[in-house]
Order: C-alpha cells, then structure tokens, then sequence
C-alpha cells in the first residue's frame, strides 16, 4: 500500500451481535457477518496512513467507525491511489451490490450519501465491486493484524 492519496475500504468482519455507542448517533445494532466502511485519505501519509489508522486497536474514537472496530476485526483494505475524489462514488456502488445493508448514516453524517458502511453477511466480492468501479482497485489482506 503507497502512502499516496487516494480512495479506500476497510473490510471488517464481526463474529458476534452487539449495541455499540457511535458519539451522537446513539446505539448501533451490529450482527456478524463483514462490513465495509468507504473513505478518502488526500491529507499527509493518504491511504496508507488512513488505514493504518483504523486498523490499530485502541486509535482514539474520532471517525465513527472507530467504535465498529470495538467489535469488529478488519480483514482486508481495498483502495484506488486516483487522486480524484471516489468515496461517494464508491457507497452508491456497494450499496447496489447483491446483498447489501447500508447502516443508515454511519460514515456519512457530512455529506448525502445514505451511508458509508455496509454490511454482507459473506465476504464481499472484490473483482465485481471493481467492475462496477470501472479501474483498477488494489487490496491487501489484514487478517493478522488481530483485534
């Protein structure tokens, strides 16, 4: 992963059903299954920073899905080094994919989009999510990062 700027998600896989508190948004219900969380990093250190960021265990909460990691462990990093701004882009596109669930709001309060975090109760399908993105995305897993 370059530390360039760019577009990114974050999937996470969540093995229990819990309540988490999200600062104002009050109590989220979270169930197993992955969940996908899409950003922009254009600030110092981009992508790689971004992530890095999310992926350590006790980041302070600022970003709300700071408080999903509480119960959620990431799994993989998806990403696009364009430095044009695909973040929107990418919640409409995950919303339409076959199975899933937008948790309403979450990722989104400062913008239109119906959310920025996703839920499949399967591990999404990275080759048909970057279809419909029309480029190039690149991933790496996280799986030994541990939560």
């Amino acid at each position: 992963m370059r530390s360039g700027p760019g577009t990114y998600a974050l999937i996470l896989r969540c093995d229990t059903h819990a309540q988490i508190r999200v600062g104002r948004h009050g109590l989220v219900g979270v169930r197993t299954g992955y969940y996908v969380y899409v950003g922009s990093a254009f600030g110092p250190g981009g992508v790689r920073a971004r992530v890095s960021r999310h992926v350590r265990e006790k980041a302070t909460r600022h970003w709300h899905i700071d408080y999903l990691r509480t119960v959620a462990a990431p799994v993989a990093a998806w990403w696009s080094d364009s430095t044009r701004e695909l973040e929107h882009r990418w919640a409409r596109i995950l919303s339409g994919l076959p199975g899933s669930s937008p948790v309403p709001r979450f990722g989104s309060s400062d913008c239109d989009c119906e959310s920025h975090l996703f839920r499949f109760v399967n591990m999404p399908d990275l080759e048909r999510f970057a279809h419909a993105a029309g480029g190039l995305i690149e991933s790496c897993s996280l799986e030994n990062n541990g939560h």
